[in-house]
């Protein structure tokens, strides 16, 4: 599963960016991987792909992602790491455009 889930996300990485990417994602814990994927897969579904987003506001969106995925539970240490590593992973490989829309209802 983890093997697939690196070839997954390397495929939306930009072309030019596609080996820094799979560097990235090898260093990463199949949970970890999940994460990312749940990402990327809630930002396709809800076609939020309009325009390239700041560091600063990718990094809004993605917590706003995590609390709507958590409900109101407080954020631990793991989770706060996992956002680190999507931010890492979106700015890296060229994928500032994925951001999910601050109403997106999540089912758990």
């Amino acid at each position: 599963m983890r093997r697939t889930l690196v070839a997954a996300l390397v495929s939306c990485a930009d072309c030019p960016l596609k080996s820094k990417a799979r560097r990235f994602l090898l260093g990463l814990s199949a949970d970890e991987l999940q994460f990312l994927a749940e990402y990327l897969g809630c930002c396709i579904l809800e076609s939020t792909e309009a325009g390239r987003c700041s560091r600063a506001q990718l990094a809004r969106r993605i917590a706003e992602f995590q609390s709507l995925r958590q409900g109101r539970s407080r954020l631990n240490a793991d989770q706060e790491h996992k956002m680190i590593l999507l931010l890492e992973f979106l700015c890296l490989s060229g994928l500032r455009r994925f951001a999910v829309r601050t109403t997106a209802r999540q089912a758990s």
